[in-house]
């Protein structure tokens, strides 16, 4: 995992140019649907909330008063996007979301680089303790429309998580994980074993 933040070494003005144009470049390559950059930067919410995260997250690391008005700007900005992401959360490079609407990423969630969501994503938590309590998430994880990732969860590098899936165990890397709660499978598997398992859902958790 990278960190997004450029290096002392780079003026700031040219890390930010580098960052814009890699998460322009990000949202090219995930979303057949998009067009120019100017139209990109302009319309798309997931790259709004994302550059908008950027800068929460360093006034969070600031900490002090920076904490105040990072929760400040990340609230704000879940209101103009409908998407939510805790300034503490750690993303990494070329990060894209897809829609958007709906995502929600905790405080201690960590993001690889190259990941994408699509909306109604959830990188959410189950313990009340400070502590870490939210996902980890590898490099160039896909995680579908719908899917709740739940807990200190490791999804991966190179994973892919199914449409509405429920996670709350790890999964290896090169795995798609399907199905409520979710079924690690390793991504050789054929069509069909997917199918299968992205609609099986465990009685035993309604008991």
């Amino acid at each position: 995992m990278t960190d997004p933040t450029p290096s002392s070494a780079d003026a700031p003005a040219a890390g930010f140019l580098r960052t814009l144009r890699e998460d322009l470049a990000a949202a090219r390559a995930h979303d057949p649907a998009a067009r120019g950059d100017v139209e990109n930067a302009i319309v798309y919410s997931g790259l709004h909330a994302i550059w908008s995260h950027r800068l929460s997250h360093r006034l969070w690391v600031a900490g002090g008063a920076g904490r105040f008005a990072a929760r400040v700007l990340s609230q704000f900005t879940r209101f103009l996007t409908g998407i939510e992401i805790h300034p503490g959360a750690t993303i990494g490079r070329r990060f894209f979301i897809d829609h958007g609407m709906g995502v929600v990423i905790g405080e201690t969630a960590e993001i690889g680089d190259d990941c994408m969501l699509y909306h109604g994503v959830t990188l959410g938590g189950v313990s009340l303790k400070h502590v870490k309590r939210h996902p980890t998430l590898g490099d160039r994880v896909t995680v579908g429309a719908g899917a709740k990732i739940l807990g200190p969860v490791e999804i991966g590098s190179d994973s892919s998580v199914g449409a509405n899936a429920v996670v709350v165990k790890d999964a290896p890397a090169n795995s798609i994980v399907v199905g409520i709660p979710g079924v690690a499978k390793p991504a050789k598997e054929s069509k069909e074993t997917l199918r299968d398992a992205q609609f099986y859902i465990d009685p035993a958790i309604y008991i």
